[in-house]
């Protein structure tokens, strides 16, 4: 038995405190529990223990509709070595000074806080991430840079700066557990949970968080995904097509014809798609005005959006807001 495993087994628990914001991700937080608990199990002792927390006390309800009760409330005295702060949907809506006072106050009592999901805007807002490394969900990417410019965002799963951590959510948070009960309990302890959990290869903690280009788009063609790259980064502003076929030095005949063998379809139809889905996406994660988002992503009028976007997706863009 090594010297860390001798000193788990003499050791008490770590106690965590599991923080859901309302509308919180079922995914990250699962992901992120079910580890510890089958650390607890597969080692058969108590190597962690948690409470769950809500700002009110009050159960709490995810993204998906399931609730979890809470075993205390912000602002509680709680022995916890760590807190992590489970957000999601739109974590912008949230803003209760009571839960930032409090975040601060176990920080400075050595309490290590993590942001999983949206959590890392919570974080950022009772100004736990000012001047560090951090990352969040890609999907809340964009907002956060544009609110907390002072951190320095990363794209990566997870990210450990010290006391505090930030990470992407999801699946990431299985990852996240892993690094930690390595380093609490041994490398063979988390390899035996990723195991547990049909994780067959390990992912570094500045891997990506989605799919390359040439995965996302189905091409490896050079060509085409510099093209789609030019067109993902001038949403506001279209080139016009001859321009993105000279500055990936092609005829607009050549790229079209790449188009078409590559993806099956034409460029034109390939950044409408694009469009289309970043103001999805910005509907979904913003309360910016629906002709904000259409101007925004290289649309004229709300009239050409909203007859676009109803083909594309079936609904009107007011129907794509969440809840």
């Amino acid at each position: 038995m090594s010297e860390k495993d001798m000193t788990s087994e003499l050791s008490p628990p770590i106690r965590l405190g599991l923080l859901l914001i309302p509308g919180f991700a079922l995914m990250g937080y699962a992901a992120l529990v079910e580890a510890f608990r089958a650390a607890n199990t597969l080692s058969g002792r108590a190597l962690y223990a948690w409470s769950h927390i809500s700002p009110d006390g009050a159960a709490v309800e995810a993204t998906n509709g399931a609730r979890i009760l809470a075993d205390a409330r912000v602002g509680d005295r709680l022995d916890c070595g760590r807190v992590f702060v489970f957000a999601g949907g739109d974590p912008r809506q949230f803003d209760d000074r009571a839960t930032y006072a409090w975040l601060r106050l176990l920080a400075r009592g050595g309490c290590a806080i993590a942001g999983v999901s949206g959590g890392p805007f919570v974080l950022a807002r009772a100004g736990l991430l000012a001047g560090r490394r951090a990352t969040i969900h890609w999907e809340h990417r964009d907002l956060f840079a544009q609110d907390f410019p002072d951190v320095a965002l990363e794209r990566g799963l997870y990210v450990i700066d010290g006391p505090v951590i930030t990470c992407a959510g999801g699946t990431a948070g299985l990852d996240l557990a892993l690094a930690l009960i390595a380093r609490d309990h041994g490398d063979d302890l988390a390899r035996r949970v990723g195991e547990w959990f049909i994780r067959t290869a390990p992912r570094d903690a500045a891997g990506p968080q989605r799919p390359s280009p040439a995965e996302r788009h189905g091409t490896t063609n050079h060509v085409v995904l510099q093209a789609l790259g030019l067109i993902e980064a001038g949403l506001d502003r279209p080139l016009p097509r001859d321009a993105v076929a000279r500055a990936c030095g092609r005829s607009l005949r050549q790229i079209e014809r790449l188009f078409h063998v590559h993806l099956g379809h034409s460029m034109t139809e390939a950044a409408l798609a694009i469009r289309l889905d970043r103001a999805a996406h910005r509907l979904r994660t913003t309360d910016a005005p629906v002709m904000t988002i259409a101007l925004d992503c290289g649309f004229a009028s709300a009239a050409h959006f909203s007859r676009r976007f109803r083909h594309r997706f079936g609904m009107p863009p007011s129907c794509a807001r969440r809840p």
